[in-house]
C-alpha cells in the first residue's frame, strides 16, 4: 500500500464507523449446479398439462403422471410406438394425447391427400371428404384431429409447446453442461501435471 492510499484509508477510518475498508462480496450468481431437480421439472410439467386441460377438453383420459411421462418420452425423441410400450398403452392413445398436448411430429401432416384442402373444408363430413379423397373415414378422422390440434395450438400462440420446450430444453442443456463439467473439469488442470512419483 503506497503512502497516498494509506492516507486515504486513515481519513476514511476517521470519518466512518466501519472498522474495515474492504467491501463485502456480492452474492454469487446461480450456477449450472443450481438447476431444477427432477421433481421440480415434473412439477412444472404437471402445471403446464393441467393448464392445458383447463383450457381445452382432452380427447384422451390418461392420468397426469402418464401425460408427464409421455411429454418426457416425446422430448427424448421416442417414437409413439416406443412411448406406448413404455407406458403400456396403445399407439392410438399416445397419438391422441400428443394432439391434446399440442406436441407434433413432422409426419403428422404427411397425409395421402392435400391436408390444406381438409383445413379449408373442415365443415364437410368425414364421410364425404373421405370418399372424395379416396381414403378410409378413420384416416380422414385422424388427420382432422391433427388439423384441429394445430389450430388450437396456433390460437394459443403455441404457448404450451413453448413452455414444454423451456422446461425440458433447459433441463437437457443443464444436464449436459453439468456432466461435461464433471467429466472435463479437472482434465485440463491435470493435463500438464507430471505423475512420475517414486516411493
Amino acid at each position: 500500500m503506497d503512502e497516498k492510499t494509506e492516507e486515504l484509508r486513515d481519513i476514511f477510518m476517521d470519518v466512518s464507523d466501519e472498522e474495515t475498508v474492504t467491501e463485502t462480496q456480492a452474492e454469487q450468481r446461480g450456477s449450472i449446479a443450481d438447476q431444477p431437480d427432477e421433481s421440480t421439472i415434473r412439477e412444472r410439467l404437471r402445471g403446464v398439462i393441467e393448464a392445458l386441460g383447463d383450457r381445452y377438453e382432452f380427447d384422451s383420459d390418461l392420468g397426469t403422471e402418464t401425460y408427464v411421462a409421455l411429454v418426457r418420452g416425446f422430448y427424448d425423441d421416442r417414437s409413439d410406438e416406443a412411448i406406448a410400450e413404455d407406458l403400456d398403452i396403445s399407439t392410438g392413445e399416445v397419438f391422441r394425447a400428443r394432439m391434446d398436448l399440442h406436441l407434433f411430429r413432422e409426419a403428422d401432416t404427411a397425409a395421402p391427400f392435400d391436408i390444406c384442402e381438409l383445413r379449408r373444408r373442415r365443415e364437410e363430413s368425414d364421410a364425404a371428404l373421405a370418399e372424395e379423397f379416396g381414403v378410409e373415414e378413420s384416416t380422414l378422422a385422424h388427420y382432422r384431429r391433427v388439423v384441429d390440434a394445430q389450430d388450437a395450438a396456433r390460437a394459443a400462440n403455441h404457448r404450451y409447446q413453448t413452455e414444454f420446450d423451456e422446461i425440458l430444453t433447459d433441463a437437457a442443456i443443464s444436464g449436459q453442461l453439468t456432466e461435461s463439467v464433471k467429466e472435463d473439469g479437472l482434465d485440463e488442470a491435470a493435463e500438464d501435471i507430471e505423475t512420475d512419483v517414486s516411493f
